[in-house]
């Protein structure tokens, strides 16, 4: 295992915490002004219980990663609640559910290359490409004399997933988003 910055932490790493090993759901770090200094706040959900916690870490303390086998695979297909992946270097089947995928899912689209981590020989979380290509099936219409202004709407897309876009985004359109954060990058 390794030691890493607490401001190293990414969404979807796996880290050692009270001597169990967590999935970081999300991750952002607060400045303070003036006393106090800065810390990564961090929610995240121990693999082997499911509970989930929030924790205060100061950005100069160290945690320790977890040792993951990290294996390439490729997303298939959903079957009911289940996501198929395929090892790209196997070509063995892993089934993951729905509930184990949390709000990643809403980012899968069949043929979609991710990293999925094992720790002993059991999987315990994906890792996506840094964004992703979704088509937006409904939006509000594009308003007359729209541009790029900060007024954003919501815009659903074809996985499900909810993301709020600039008003001249229109339904139909291609667009990549941010698979940390879930915002809208651009207009492909």
């Amino acid at each position: 295992m390794a030691k890493v910055l607490a401001t190293e932490i990414r969404v979807g790493n796996l880290i050692e915490w009270d001597k169990r090993i967590w999935r970081v759901l999300k991750c952002y770090h607060v400045h303070v002004g003036g006393r106090g200094g800065a810390f990564m706040q961090v929610e995240m959900k121990d693999i082997e219980a499911g509970t989930k916690t929030n924790q205060r870490i100061r950005t100069e303390d160290k945690v320790e990663r977890a040792f993951v086998e990290p294996r390439d695979m490729t997303y298939l297909y959903q079957e009911g609640d289940n996501y198929i992946f395929m090892d790209k270097e196997n070509y063995e089947q892993l089934n993951l559910s729905q509930e184990f995928l949390e709000s990643q899912y809403e980012y899968l689209l069949p043929n979609t290359d991710v990293q999925v981590n094992f720790h002993n020989e059991r999987a315990i979380g994906v890792q996506l490409p840094a964004s992703v290509v979704l088509t937006i099936t409904a939006t509000e219409p594009n308003l007359k004399g729209a541009t790029a202004t900060s007024s954003y709407k919501p815009a659903t897309m074809e996985t499900g997933l909810v993301v709020m876009v600039p008003a001249f985004v229109l339904q139909g359109e291609k667009i990549k988003i941010n698979t940390d954060s879930g915002e809208y990058i651009e207009r492909m």
